[in-house]
This record gives structure tokens, C-alpha cells and sequence, in this order.
């Protein structure tokens, strides 16, 4: 992939000399978490703040996927630089890319994806966290933002593949919450219709059951599908998902 400079910060990062790839690859930074290994290579994530934006600048070396496209690999950011611009073009919300850049250093390949940090934005999981604390629109305003969100996505024929409350992210907003995902590195295009919608919501909610009740899965149905007649199928179909999942 070519390399990618957001033109709206391109200024900024030639003010602090940050403006190309080994510049960046080179900045000390303590990361966010341990890094990832999964993959025998290397890939972690830093939170970069310039002025009055924040970034997170993510590097990786070795950590390869591999498709029948590119058998022998390529890093996962050029994989998730494609989806971010893929939902951009869509129109899907999704966090947005201020740089990307991939090399071969010594016959290892390295990337750089830095993205916009979701300031004043928080993730599913941490509003669920506090879920009981909040008031019964606040929690309807939350389901209702996230079926709108899949029902965006699944619309536009994308499976996001990793549709877990640690990857939606909400805000509330004068008219409501409003809700866009991050970590796109597994989304792929919607082949099986019903069947990839059904597994692409079922981890959602199967992460939700601690605090989600009945009534705020049949409100996000009724929500996402356009047929108000489908909720009790769909329920029978993500129940049976999840039990098979729970059963192994």
C-alpha cells in the first residue's frame, strides 16, 4: 500500500519533524498495553499527543496475515488501513486514519497506523460497567445506537467480525447517543446474508447478557431489523447460536 498522510494534519506532524515513517518509528513512547505476539511477530500501540490532538500510533513488525490474495503475508495494519478507508467510502462510522506507511528493514517487514484518538468518546464495555447508574433512556439511547450501527454496517454488505462492546464506541449528544467502531482488521464483506449478520451480532450480545435484559436484545431487533415481524426469528436464531457457543 502507498503511504497515507491525513492532509488535515500534515502541518502538525511536519511541525514536530513527525511527518514520515522513521521519524515516527523511532519515538519513545510507553505503550498502552503488553504487547501483541500472537502472530510470531510484534505489534503494539502508544497514545501520541501533539498539541491539542491525540493519536494512537500503532507499530508492528512480522505480524502478518495471510489471504489467498497474499499468500505470503502482509501486516495487519495495511489490512485495516484498506477496511478504514472501505468504511469511509461506505459511510460507516468508524475511527479514522492520520497516517500509514509499511517498509522492509532488514528483510523484516514493519508497518505504522496511527489513528485519531476517539476523544470524549467510551467504549460499550465501560458504559456497561456503570449500566445500573444509568437511567432508563440513557440505556435504551445506547441499544438504539448500536442496532442503528450494525444495521449501517450490514447494510452496506460489511461484517465487522469482532462486533464485541470493546469496539463500539458511544457518545451522548444533545439528540442521543451515537455509536462508531474501531479495530476493523477482521471486517470482510457479507457473503452468507442472514447467517454472517446473525454471527456477526451474537458475540455482542452474549457479551451483553451480564446487563443487557430481554427487552433491551428485542429492542435492539426491533431497531436493526425493518420487519418488526423477524424479531422473534431472529431471537430463536441468536439463541441457538449461543448456546452452541456456550456449549464448547
Amino acid at each position: 500500500m502507498n503511504d497515507f498522510i491525513d492532509p488535515a494534519i500534515a502541518d502538525l506532524l511536519k511541525q514536530h519533524q513527525l511527518d514520515n515513517f522513521s521519524a515516527l518509528w523511532d519515538l519513545q513512547l510507553p505503550a498502552v498495553d503488553e504487547p501483541n505476539t500472537e502472530r510470531g511477530g510484534w505489534s503494539s500501540v502508544s497514545k501520541l499527543t501533539l498539541g491539542a490532538q491525540s493519536f494512537y500510533l500503532k507499530r508492528q513488525i512480522n505480524h502478518l496475515t495471510r489471504t489467498v490474495q497474499r499468500p505470503l503475508g502482509e501486516p495487519t495494519f495495511a489490512r485495516e488501513m484498506r477496511n478504514i478507508q472501505r468504511y469511509q467510502r461506505l459511510q460507516i462510522p468508524a475511527l479514522r486514519a492520520a497516517f500509514f506507511a509499511q517498509r522492509q528493514v532488514e528483510g523484516a517487514q514493519h508497518a505504522i497506523l496511527m489513528t485519531y484518538a476517539l476523544e470524549g468518546w467510551e467504549d460499550l464495555d465501560t458504559w456497561q460497567q456503570r449500566w445500573s447508574t444509568l437511567s432508563v433512556e440513557q440505556q435504551q439511547g445506547i441499544v438504539q445506537a448500536c442496532a442503528q450501527l450494525a444495521k449501517t454496517l450490514h447494510q452496506a454488505g460489511q461484517m465487522h467480525g469482532c462486533f464485541y462492546p470493546k469496539h463500539i464506541f458511544l457518545q451522548e449528544q444533545a439528540a442521543g447517543f451515537v455509536a462508531q467502531l474501531i479495530d476493523l482488521e477482521k471486517t470482510r464483506p457479507l457473503l452468507l446474508g442472514r447467517r454472517d449478520r446473525i454471527k456477526d451480532l451474537e458475540p455482542l450480545f452474549r457479551r451483553s447478557q451480564h446487563v443487557w435484559t430481554r427487552e433491551h436484545t428485542q429492542l435492539f431487533l426491533h431497531s436493526y431489523l425493518d420487519d418488526a415481524a423477524d424479531v422473534a426469528h431472529w431471537l430463536q436464531r441468536l439463541d441457538a447460536r449461543r448456546q452452541d457457543k456456550e456449549a464448547r
